[in-house]
């Protein structure tokens, strides 16, 4: 078998969704999160397709040379679960092993919620599954958290984060973005933007080098940052469309990653919950893993030791 990622286009859920693949045996679906693309996950492409899998990493609905539909209401859970199980279905597999990270992490949350049929076992990273709150709009209840300076809460707005993100060039936004390391949440101060707040280190971490950033901001430059902004925007229509999933455990076998300087680790009570009975009580068949010294895009700056924790849960589970 040729030694290279393969790129292709599948119809998927009404869009057509830019995939790379590598490898054979059992599926492996990486599913990235904000702002990222397929290419965050090159360092688990190689080794999984290596080591007998059949890997597969889209651009999410939105992101790169997947369709990016307008209006924040294509941009629900459901339309994003949607489009991988369509996309389960152009493979011709009936379950895969779901990994996601960010976003990709709440989608594959939810598709292991919504589908379990379909997912094998879930590495879910960086963020943990957030139960609907029974009495408050996702929204609000993180602006009586956080506030207005809060990221999200300046997300919500159409066209505001991307008119604020078009006065630097896409390198320096990518910049912004992914290289965050802060203590606690992303907040602005009073009349500021996130990504004036947010500063540029002058040397790159051993992760990531010019070049690759260069490839996001390309990309980025192609197709706008709207879609990416608008899974943010439809996430009081995900809190009105998932009451009936109230209370329902994920039963899927699971493990979740999370580094120990990830910003959102310490922010909102996430490590008591991460540490805690409720979150297990949730996903009653859940393994955690906290990397020390570890930060957010733990995939690509912790890569070998991701891949291992990746490869070891997915061998107990084929054994199994």
């Amino acid at each position: 078998m040729e030694d290279v990622v393969k790129h292709r286009k599948v119809r998927t859920n009404g869009i057509w969704m830019h995939i790379a693949e590598k490898g054979e045996g059992p599926l492996v679906l990486l599913i990235h999160g904000f702002p990222e693309l397929w290419f965050s996950w090159r360092h688990q492409i190689e080794y999984l397709s290596n080591n007998g899998y059949h890997v597969v990493a889209p651009d999410m609905r939105g992101y790169g040379d997947t369709d990016s539909p307008l209006h924040p209401s294509s941009y629900t859970l459901f339309h994003l679960v949607g489009d991988l199980i369509g996309l389960l279905d152009e493979l011709n597999q009936e379950e895969a092993f779901v990994v996601g990270h960010d976003w990709g992490a709440a989608v594959a949350w939810y598709m292991s919620l919504f589908r379990p049929d379909r997912v094998r076992g879930l590495v879910a990273m960086s963020i943990p599954y957030q139960p609907r709150s029974p009495n408050y709009k996702t929204v609000e209840a993180l602006r009586k958290v956080f506030g207005d300076g809060y990221y999200m809460s300046q997300f919500q707005e159409q066209g505001r984060a991307e008119k604020a993100f078009a006065r630097y060039d896409y390198v320096t936004v990518m910049k912004k973005l992914m290289l965050v390391d802060k203590d606690g949440a992303m907040i602005a101060p009073p009349g500021v933007e996130i990504i004036d707040s947010l500063q540029v280190s002058p040397t790159l971490p051993s992760w990531i080098t010019e070049e690759e950033l260069q490839l996001y901001a390309d990309k980025f430059q192609e197709s706008g940052f709207t879609g990416p902004l608008n899974y943010y925007r439809a996430m009081d229509l995900n809190w009105e469309l998932l009451a009936p999933w109230q209370g329902l455990k994920i039963e899927v076998p699971t493990k979740f990653i999370i580094g120990d300087k990830d910003i959102g680790y310490h922010s909102a009570g996430t490590k008591d919950y991460i540490e805690g009975p409720v979150f297990r009580s949730l996903v009653p068949n859940l393994e955690v893993v906290v990397m020390a010294n570890a930060h957010h895009y733990i995939q690509m700056e912790r890569a070998q030791e991701v891949n291992d924790e990746i490869l070891s849960f997915l061998a107990t589970l084929i054994q199994s």
